[in-house]
């Protein structure tokens, strides 16, 4: 065996989200235990990658709508946030750590991908950095403990894409999303507010700030709900609404496009929305969150 680290480590367990197994175990378990079963088996999730106190039971609702009979590999898309990227990066490592377990990250796919020559690797240092993705390992691991032997994950760091690029990754992702055994997490929040985030839109028609920014939100998410790649980049370049996740998000709504175009079935419908809190001045901030799933008919 090689002596090249082989190990992410859970970098923001203890900060993001509690460091022990049995109290996330728990905790986990009771925000599932609040959301209702309405769109299984879940194809793909999209699911809010923010600390667990603020976001943990928002994503509950996304995470509920997971087979773990179904399922048996997990392809998680999460935004860079701290490096510069124009493609999308494949992890270095074997496993990733939770508390609760390890997860496998299934090599075949990942040589299948590497082939294609689309992917950069990215350092463990910017794995580690990088929250996106970490933030649904436990969740994963959660929802998928029945199965945990028989579960693979293929974690992807998506970067700045191009409206192009987007239709490209989402036409290569889209024989994976065709698997009934494959499950997407996309990972994004929704608008982030205020001034500490240089976005202060405000459509005072609306009444309060918050109530505004749930327009916008809902605007956006009723775009996604249609699996229309073109309608939301036109949405972002109208109102530049800070969906950090935006470019998986375009990835995903490609890749369902290119399946619908081959004639299969499906249909997306948001779960749940939330913010972090509710601003009513300009001094306040917030950070929207909403969950909702995929199924193929």
């Amino acid at each position: 065996m090689s002596n090249r680290s082989l190990l992410r480590e859970a970098s923001h367990a203890g900060s993001w989200y509690t460091a022990s197994g049995s109290q996330l175990s728990a905790q986990l378990d009771g925000w599932l235990s609040q959301a209702q079963t309405s769109k299984r088996p879940a194809r793909a999730i999209i699911a809010p990658h923010a600390g667990y106190t603020y976001c943990g039971s928002c994503a509950a609702h996304a995470y509920k709508q997971v087979d773990p009979s179904v399922t048996r590999r997990v392809f998680i898309l999460g935004p860079s946030h701290h490096v510069a990227l124009s493609r999308c990066a494949l992890s270095t490592v074997d496993i990733y750590r939770t508390p609760l377990y390890d997860l496998h990250i299934d090599q075949k796919v990942y040589g299948d991908l590497w082939k294609t020559g689309m992917f950069e690797r990215m350092s463990l240092q910017t794995d580690e950095d990088e929250h996106s993705i970490e933030m649904h390992l436990p969740y994963t691991a959660k929802t998928m403990e029945s199965h945990k032997d028989d579960l693979t994950i293929v974690p992807v760091l998506v970067g700045a894409l191009s409206e192009s690029k987007e239709q490209e990754f989402g036409k290569l992702f889209s024989k994976y999303l065709a698997d009934p055994t494959n499950l997407f997490v996309i990972s994004s929040d929704f608008c982030h507010w205020g001034q500490r985030f240089r976005y202060t839109y405000y459509d005072e028609s609306q009444g309060e700030i918050y109530r505004s920014i749930e327009n916008l939100d809902k605007m956006g998410m009723g775009i996604i709900e249609q699996l229309d790649p073109v309608q939301f980049s036109n949405y972002l370049k109208k109102y530049h609404n800070t969906i950090c996740g935006r470019h998986p998000i375009g990835v995903l709504l490609n890749a369902a496009t290119e399946l619908q175009k081959n004639g299969v079935n499906m249909s997306f419908s948001f779960l749940n929305y939330a913010q972090s809190s509710q601003c009513r001045s300009w001094q306040d901030s917030s950070v929207s969150y909403a969950a909702g799933a995929l199924v193929v008919h």
